[in-house]
C-alpha cells in the first residue's frame, strides 16, 4: 500500500471536477435543491477515481522507457537524444514524461506530453548542446501515465543513470571527412589552390607519354634506354605539423556560449584529421604559464585517439601566456623545420609588440601561423546605424579595434610570420584553407 502510494499521483483534471463539486456545495447554500446533488458528484468522482486507480495499477510493469544517448557527446554540436517508451496497457493512455537533464543545461521545465495507443511504441526526440568538455550526469527517466479518464497517474521511474562525456567536436570531424571523399570541399568554403611549379620528392623514371611536361624529360636515361623517359615526381609527404594552443586568459571570451579556446580545440581536432590524411604528421601541444599535453608529430594509426583524449583532458585556467616558455621549448624539443599553427588572440598592436621577439625566434626556424579572431560583436556595432553622441563615440572606437586587428596582421607580415583573422564560426574552414594553400605552394 505504501508503495502504491509513492507511485499514484492525482492529476489537474481531478482537482478541476473537485474544485467544482465544491463550487456545487458552496451553491447549495444558497439553493437547497442543489446539496443532494453535490454529494451525488462527490460519490461519482470517488467511484471513477477508484476505477482509474485500478485500470493503471491492474497490470505489472506495463510501461517500459530508457533513454538512447550517443557514447559521448560533440561540444558544441546539436547531440541527438532519443527517449523510447512502450506500453502493455490494453487501452490508450497519455503520458508525461520528464528527463532529469544535465544540471550543465540548466533545462528544469523538460515536460513531454505524448499519447500511446494500447500496446503501442512511441519515440521523441530533442538535442542538447554542450558548451564545455567534461562529464555530463544523466540521472532518472520519470514516466507518468493516465487512463482515458485522466483522474489520476501513476509514476514510473528507470533508473538510467548515465555518465556521457563530452568531447571536441567529433562531429565536425565526420562532417569534412565526409566532404573530402565525396570531393564537396569547396562549397563549403574550402578553396582550391593551384599548385605552383613542381615538388621536389622524386618518385621513379616512367616512358614518356604525351601529355607529360617534356622539362621533366631525364637525358641520362633517355640515351640509355634509347627512348624518351621523364622524371616523376610525388607531393612532398611526412612534414611536421604542431598546433599550439593557448589556454590562457585571452581565450576565454565567449562566443555563441562556446569560449575562443573550444574553438580551437574543435579546428585543431578536424585540422589533424586532414594532416594525416594528407599523409603529414601531426602533433600538438598547449601552453599557459608552461607547456602541457604534448603530443610528438606523426602519423600513426593511433594518432588521432591520441590527439581526441589529449584535448579532451585540456584543462583551463586564466593565467598570463607565457611566450618566452613557449619559444624556449619549441627550440629544446622541435629539431625538425616544422609548420606551427598557434591559436591565440591578439586585441591591440602593443599586446603584439610584447611578444613580437618570441614570434620572430620561432619564425626562424619553423614555418609559423598566427591564428587569431576577429570580434563579431564589434563588427555588429560597426554595420549598426548611430543615432546619439554616445552612439557615434561606441561606433568609432569599434572601428579603432578592428582596424588594429587588421594592423597586427601586416605587422607579422613584415617578419615573415603568416596569419589567419578569422570569426570563430570561421574558424575550422579558415585554418584548414591556410593548411592548403601551404601545401599547394609548398612553402615549408
Amino acid at each position: 500500500m505504501k508503495q502504491l502510494f509513492k507511485q499514484l499521483y492525482l492529476t489537474n483534471f481531478f482537482f478541476y471536477c473537485l474544485m467544482g463539486n465544491i463550487g456545487c456545495f458552496v451553491l447549495s447554500y444558497f439553493f437547497p435543491l442543489f446539496y443532494n446533488a453535490s454529494w451525488y458528484l462527490l460519490y461519482i468522482l470517488i467511484v471513477f477515481t477508484l476505477i482509474d486507480v485500478l485500470l493503471l495499477f491492474q497490470a505489472k510493469s506495463p510501461i517500459e522507457a530508457f533513454r538512447e544517448t550517443p557514447e559521448k557527446l560533440s561540444n558544441g554540436d546539436e547531440n541527438e537524444i532519443i527517449i523510447r517508451v512502450k506500453s502493455k496497457y490494453t487501452f490508450p493512455i497519455y503520458t508525461r514524461i520528464i528527463d532529469e537533464i544535465p544540471f550543465q543545461f540548466q533545462v528544469r521545465n523538460f515536460n513531454v506530453f505524448r499519447r500511446i495507443n494500447a500496446n503501442s511504441k512511441d519515440e521523441y526526440k530533442y538535442f542538447l548542446r554542450p558548451t564545455e568538455r567534461g562529464e555530463y550526469f544523466f540521472g532518472n527517466l520519470n514516466v507518468f501515465a493516465s487512463s482515458p479518464l485522466r483522474l489520476t497517474s501513476k509514476r514510473f521511474s528507470f533508473a538510467n543513470n548515465q555518465l556521457v562525456p563530452t568531447y571536441p567536436s567529433y562531429i565536425q570531424l565526420r562532417k569534412y571527412d565526409l566532404m573530402a571523399f565525396s570531393n564537396s570541399l569547396s562549397q563549403y568554403g574550402l578553396k582550391k589552390i593551384r599548385r605552383i611549379g613542381h615538388t621536389m620528392e622524386f618518385e621513379q623514371i616512367k616512358e614518356y607519354v604525351q601529355g607529360d611536361d617534356i622539362r621533366t624529360i631525364n637525358w641520362k636515361a633517355t640515351a640509355k634506354r634509347d627512348q624518351l623517359m621523364v622524371n616523376q615526381f610525388q607531393d612532398e609527404k611526412s612534414q611536421n605539423v604542431y598546433m599550439i594552443i593557448d589556454k590562457g586568459r585571452v581565450m576565454k571570451m565567449p562566443f555563441n556560449g562556446l569560449s575562443l579556446l573550444d574553438y580551437a580545440i574543435n579546428a585543431t581536432l578536424v585540422l589533424s584529421n586532414v594532416i594525416l590524411k594528407k599523409h603529414d604528421k601531426a602533433g600538438m601541444l598547449t601552453f599557459s604559464k608552461k607547456v602541457e599535453n604534448r603530443i610528438v608529430a606523426e602519423k600513426r594509426q593511433s594518432q588521432m585517439h591520441l590527439i581526441l583524449e589529449s584535448l579532451y583532458n585540456i584543462k583551463t585556467d586564466f593565467f598570463e601566456s607565457d611566450f618566452s616558455r613557449l619559444y624556449v621549448d619549441i627550440k629544446n624539443k622541435i629539431n625538425q623545420r616544422s609548420l606551427l599553427i598557434l591559436y591565440t588572440n591578439f586585441e591591440t598592436l602593443d599586446g603584439l609588440h610584447r611578444q613580437l621577439p618570441y614570434l620572430k625566434g620561432m619564425a626562424k626556424n619553423h614555418l609559423l601561423v598566427i591564428v587569431f579572431f576577429n570580434n563579431t560583436e564589434l563588427n555588429e556595432l560597426i554595420d549598426k546605424k548611430a543615432n546619439t553622441v554616445q552612439e557615434i563615440y561606441d561606433k568609432v572606437i569599434a572601428e579603432k579595434f578592428a582596424f588594429e586587428k587588421r594592423l597586427i596582421v601586416n605587422e607579422l607580415r613584415k617578419y615573415g610570420i603568416y596569419s589567419v583573422l578569422t570569426s570563430p564560426e570561421n574558424l575550422t574552414l579558415d585554418v584548414i584553407n591556410k593548411y592548403l594553400e601551404i601545401k599547394a605552394r609548398g612553402i615549408l
